[in-house]
């Protein structure tokens, strides 16, 4: 399993082989950063649960990918999806079919603006058979062999079987799909299960961690330790392709 770091700050990057930044973080930014293999999130956590959607449409996200895909090696961006947790749905007032409506209708937008990067699409639900039929409401769109993100298990920390139960709906229908699991928690992390479903995932759990704990939350090196934490848990090989990221791009499909 491939993890990326998820970083407050840009200019932190240069302190890892990998990062997943958001595009949050990068709005306002006038320079530059150092920075090697990454993923731009789209800010869906706080676009979505904390202000009910977007506040900015798909092309000015197109922008924004443009504008920073120069910096290192922009490996995805993000899609911008809904997710589906109860509370989520519960702030925007939309029922979950209408979020994983959304979330098609927000990737097939954005790659009719043709950024020259991959677009990570996002599978949505709650309940297993959610992300099944989600994943039959793609079709053709996601690839034989596809990198997808897997949404809305960040917050089941509590309950990693969870976790592995839509891991393995999705694997149950399309086993080729190389999944990314978004925002996990260590403790689905050092899951063998987890890792064994999973070709990457990222995570910022160790500042909440931090912050718990007394310590500095936006410290890199807190990032740095819990990178450690999660490369040295045991793991099993993956059944799926564990090819660099890269050759997922340009396997998507645009459906008119």
């Amino acid at each position: 399993m491939i993890f990326f770091p998820g970083l407050h700050q840009p200019s932190d990057a240069q302190h890892f082989d990998r990062a997943f930044i958001s595009v949050n973080r990068l709005r306002g930014r006038s320079s530059d950063f150092t920075v090697r293999d990454w993923i731009m999130d789209s800010g869906a956590f706080t676009e979505v649960a904390r202000h009910g959607g977007y506040r900015h449409g798909v092309e000015r996200y197109a922008f924004d990918i443009g504008r920073w895909s120069r910096c290192g090696n922009l490996l995805a961006a993000a899609a911008q999806d809904y997710m589906c947790e109860p509370f989520v749905i519960a702030r925007t007032g939309l029922d979950l079919a209408t979020h994983q409506r959304l979330t098609i209708e927000r990737y097939d937008a954005l790659l009719g603006c043709d950024p020259h990067t991959y677009i990570l699409p996002a599978l949505q639900g709650y309940a297993p058979a959610d992300y099944v039929r989600h994943v039959d409401a793609y079709g053709q769109r996601l690839a034989a062999g596809a990198w997808v993100g897997v949404g809305s298990i960040c917050k089941r920390n509590a309950s990693v079987g969870s976790v592995e139960a839509v891991l393995r709906a999705i694997r149950g229908v399309r086993p080729d799909l190389r999944l990314h699991g978004f925002g996990l928690k260590i403790t689905a992390l050092q899951s063998d299960a987890v890792r064994h479903a999973l070709y990457s995932a990222d995570s910022m759990a160790w500042s909440f961690n931090a912050r718990m704990q007394g310590r500095n939350a936006n410290d890199w090196r807190e990032a740095a330790r819990f990178e450690r934490r999660v490369s040295t848990s045991p793991t099993q090989r993956s059944l799926l392709d564990m090819s660099h990221p890269e050759m997922a791009i340009g396997a998507q499909r645009r459906i008119a």
